[in-house]
């Protein structure tokens, strides 16, 4: 009796894994077209959160501008340290002075892309979703890596 109820729960785990109702949405490759096309239609990054120490609009400096928000999918926000679970996503969207949206750039925690420097891919869009540098910019790797102790995210102290 206890294999029949214990082969029915698993039955039951896998149709609902299958369905979608317990599995997260499948994550996309490291491609700047297949990224964009998940963070805002997806999984529109918008309905995501703020890591618990930068919420809302925060200062900024260049080069992603005086303003920003910063939106974390649940892969990197549910990370209790570093480094981040892979799928992990954050986005800033960068803001002038006068709080006009000027970019969106991305890191991407995609498994064995790029393992040297944290597995990230990163991208900088338009505020239309047109990319702009992308994949393993050193600008990017260079800045970032000045915090590769904290999986290369400059914008939240893990406790």
């Amino acid at each position: 009796m206890k294999k029949v109820a214990m082969t029915i729960g698993v039955l039951i785990i896998t149709a609902c894994f299958l369905s979608g109702s317990l599995a997260s949405q499948e994550m996309p490759g490291p491609g700047p077209a297949e990224l964009w096309n998940y963070i805002t239609k997806v999984s529109p990054y918008k309905e995501w959160s703020f890591w618990p120490d930068h919420q809302g609009m925060q200062p900024g400096r260049a080069p992603h501008g005086p303003l920003h928000k910063v939106y974390v999918n649940n892969h990197a926000l549910n990370s209790p340290k570093p480094p981040v679970q892979y799928g992990a996503i954050q986005v800033k969207e960068n803001y002038s002075k006068a709080k006009e949206l000027k970019a969106i750039t991305v890191m991407y925690k995609a498994h064995g892309y790029n393992p040297k420097d944290g597995d990230w891919f990163w991208v900088k869009y338009t505020p239309d979703g047109k990319a702009g540098p992308f994949g393993k910019p050193a600008g990017c790797i260079g800045c970032h890596g000045t915090r590769a102790s904290n999986d290369f995210i400059l914008v939240h102290e893990f406790r």
